[in-house]
């Protein structure tokens, strides 16, 4: 693909994603129907990143889809994917909001031997696990753990920001990510001995 053709490519795809939430903003319920049908299988995965809970996922989704078509007019266009990433930083916080309501941010503590040794803040290696394998290993750590692992590593917030959005101290966040990562190295490792067994 030529340099110029990929111009036209993303060129259309900004006029596309501005036309669309433009008619959004307008009201346009065929616009609307379109915006879920592009981008609900995407925003679901990014809630059941933070939320285990199906019926809960939903009302999220719900809650999300309605602020976007509300604050449609508030979207600016900051180039190819900014509409995706838009929406997936307003499910992020419908998400998060639930989970302050519900008040599940409490530090877990788990006895010290649940953890493999960590002297360095290790990171999990997720190299040859299938997609689906790491998302249920994510999925399944402390809700307190997982809304923290997901927030910095997936959403690139520092200690600083994830203790204000959570609000929890930044030694705690610090400390939540420490103890989902040891869970996860844990979870990796016996996942690649069960393969080798097999």
């Amino acid at each position: 693909m030529t340099g110029s053709s990929q111009i036209r490519i993303m060129i259309r795809e900004a006029i596309r994603e501005q036309t669309l939430i433009q008619q959004i903003a307008r009201g346009s319920t065929k616009a609307m129907k379109m915006f879920y049908d592009t981008y609900s299988g995407y925003l679901t995965a990014v809630c059941t990143r933070y939320i285990s809970n199906e019926e809960d996922v939903k009302d999220i989704l719900q809650d999300s889809f309605i602020k976007i078509f509300k604050v449609a007019d508030k979207f600016k266009y900051r180039g190819e994917g900014s509409l995706k990433a838009w929406s997936s930083r307003i499910v992020v916080n419908e998400a998060l909001k639930h989970i302050k309501e519900k008040q599940k941010m409490k530090e877990t503590n788990l006895p010290n031997w649940n953890l493999p040794d960590q002297t360095d803040d290790v990171d999990p290696d997720f190299d040859d696990i299938p997609i689906t394998v790491i998302t249920d290993m994510i999925r399944s750590l402390p809700i307190g753990y997982r809304t923290v692992f997901n927030l910095y590593i997936l959403e690139n917030k520092s200690h600083k920001e994830i203790a204000s959005l959570l609000s929890i101290t930044e030694n705690t966040s610090a400390s939540q990510l420490h103890r989902a990562k040891g869970l996860l190295i844990r979870e990796i490792e016996l996942y690649r001995l069960e393969k080798k067994t097999l």
